[in-house]
């Protein structure tokens, strides 16, 4: 392997040390310096259209755009110069000649890069004093409108739906001031991955309309999280309201999903926003089910699981925290421990090497195998006569009413209240989803990834790991928890395959599990495992 040649040069008087060929505005970066721009984008091809990365050089004739020019040894670079300041200001007051002006009403306003870079350095007044242009908003189809008074043209929309999607269904239509994003005709951005282009513009041209007049960008509480959507373990900001989740955005992480996320998993949240949640614990009665206090709930729930052949069925987009506490239980009380993994169309993005909507819908089926759980077609696989059934998360919309009837009992564990729950469970306990709860997940290629509580459950509902914990213990099991940091740490104990990660490890990006062999290697793709006793 060639060793990689450093660069030293200057920003802004402070030295910078970076590899061969990377850009001065990359380089800036490292430096603490942000040079503004607009074309640019790290996911996308660099174009060098919009002007407004302008520098100054010594020893260059004229002002250089950052994204284009690649560091040399010795190069000394002035950001925020008068002439650089000049010329990007020039930008400005050309990019807002027919800019509307209209932020109080713009969905975009308070994360508008033309807003922010305006005010830090563009004119307190515009000299322009003729009528603007004035076209009407354009469907572009599936979640995006097109607003073209607002755009800059900076093409990052083309690029992605061309370079990233390649699907090149977006142009630039006509020249000079004439000119706008067009559409190819008989084509809308029907992509499953199309939606990125709304994250993608640095204005407000490009809207949701799911996202349209829901909220401001100030009023708005945010959390990172992971994607549920499939196996990919794409990383997200879950963003709510009022404690309700109004709109799910791409994190970045290199590793796992770049810059983009699917629309399918855009769309997710709603799942989340659910109205007919589980809120209360529930023992059933000679009048059916009743609400009962939490300490009555599960000791009735322990009793209940004593006695006969336990299966365990879980959802595969628990927590590995909850599915370690659960594989603890199973193994007090005997039995088996299985999953069911939905399956659909894949759906790849051609230019993000391994990114896609994966087939397997299942954030966390390869966690759920790490952790001794076997994946079954169906529960009737391995359900017989007279067991005891534990379901826990939402692994119930499938089974049929006369499989669940081979149980003697069934104690549910979920978010919901499904039909076949409320007609034959002997006890319900009330937990929180994804959004209301702190844990981990591992994706398809093994990397364990942290996710944080972006709202409230409702009612008195408890993080699954908190509710199996109580209900570990008082099945026999040994440990007290208290926080989900403390179940992943006596999960690392146990299990080799998470043996030296923390939570302080992880961070916000993830680490890969341990391969067999040895550590700091992803497992490949987990296969189906056989149904352990």
């Amino acid at each position: 392997m060639a060793e990689l040649k450093m660069v030293n040069l200057t920003i802004e008087g402070r030295p910078v040390q970076v590899p061969e060929g990377l850009s001065i505005l990359e380089a800036a970066k490292t430096a603490g310096v942000l040079i503004p721009h607009y074309c640019y984008h790290p996911g996308l091809p660099v174009a060098g259209v919009c002007r407004m990365c302008l520098v100054e050089v010594e020893k260059m004739p004229k002002l250089a755009p950052a994204c284009a020019t690649s560091v040399m040894e010795g190069q000394v670079v002035h950001v925020h110069s008068p002439k650089a300041l000049e010329a990007r200001k020039g930008v400005l007051e050309f990019l807002l000649i027919n800019h509307p002006l209209d932020c109080p009403i713009c969905d975009q306003a308070g994360e508008c890069e033309l807003q922010d870079y305006t005010f830090a350095e563009g004119r307190a007044e515009s000299r322009y004093r003729e009528p603007k242009r004035f076209n009407p908003v354009e469907d572009f189809g599936g979640d995006v409108l097109y607003v073209q008074n607002r755009c800059i043209l900076c093409t990052r929309c083309v690029r992605f739906m061309s370079d990233v999607a390649q699907e090149p269904v977006l142009n630039v239509s006509e020249r000079g001031d004439r000119a706008f994003i067009g559409k190819a005709e008989g084509h809308d951005l029907t992509n499953p991955w199309a939606a990125n282009v709304i994250d993608l513009c640095p204005v407000g041209a490009l809207l949701s309309k799911d996202f349209l007049n829901k909220a401001r960008a100030w009023e708005l509480d945010r959390a990172p999280t992971v994607c549920t959507g499939c196996s990919q373990g794409c990383n997200a900001v879950a963003e709510s309201r009022d404690n309700v989740i109004v709109r799910v955005k791409p994190r970045p992480n290199e590793a796992v999903n770049q810059y983009y996320l699917c629309d399918v998993g855009r769309a997710g949240y709603r799942e989340f926003n659910r109205r007919d949640r589980a809120d209360q614990p529930l023992v059933r009665t000679g009048a059916g089910l009743a609400i009962a206090e939490w300490d009555q709930a599960i000791a009735h729930a322990a009793q209940a699981l004593g006695g006969a052949r336990l299966v365990v069925h879980v959802s595969p987009n628990l927590s590995n925290e909850a599915l370690f506490l659960l594989e603890r239980l199973r193994t007090q009380l005997g039995g088996v421990g299985t999953f069911t993994v939905t399956r659909g169309e894949e759906a790849v993005l051609p230019g993000a090497p391994d990114l896609a909507l994966r087939a397997e819908r299942a954030a966390n089926a390869t966690g759920a195998r790490a952790l001794g759980f076997a994946e079954v077609p169906a529960l009737d696989a391995v359900l017989q006569n007279g067991d005891a059934l534990l379901v826990v998360g939402d692994a119930l919309d499938a089974v049929p009413a006369d499989v669940l009837a081979r149980a003697a009992t069934l104690v549910y564990v979920g978010t919901t209240l499904p039909a076949v729950a409320a007609a034959r469970a002997a006890v319900v306990l009330p937990v929180a989803n994804t959004m209301e709860e702190e844990g981990t997940l591992t994706n398809l290629r093994g990397r364990v990834q942290r996710y944080l509580q972006a709202r409230t459950a409702p009612g008195v509902a408890r993080p699954t790991w908190y509710v199996l914990a109580d209900l570990l213990s008082a099945c026999g099991g040994a440990g007290q928890f208290f926080l989900p940091s403390e179940v992943f740490a006596a999960l690392t104990q146990v299990h080799a395959a998470f043996s030296g990660l923390d939570y302080e490890s992880l961070g916000l990006q993830g680490l890969p599990m341990n391969a067999p062999s040895g550590r700091g290697s992803a497992p490949a793709d987990a296969g189906t495992s056989g149904v352990t006793a």
